[in-house]
């Protein structure tokens, strides 16, 4: 991640438990907090409703992208 507000943000989600439950509830509270980009908005919201708050060990995370290199 190149983006110090996305790091930021990221790390109050999974460092901060109600940080955590309000994301879960309603994203765009937690963003609009940080000066993300309209891109970074974006993936966080596509990969979120995706996978949800997926962990780097994360066996939903792990599925999804074992599949996308399949078809690489």
């Amino acid at each position: 991640m190149k983006s110090q507000s996305l790091q930021e943000m990221v790390k109050s989600i999974f460092g901060d438990e109600s940080t955590k439950e309000q994301f879960l509830a309603n994203p765009d509270s937690v963003m609009s907090r940080y000066n993300l980009t309209e891109h970074e908005r974006t993936s966080v919201l596509n990969t979120s409703s995706k996978y949800g708050l997926a962990t780097s060990d994360s066996p939903a995370l792990a599925v999804g992208i074992e599949a996308a290199l399949f078809w690489i």
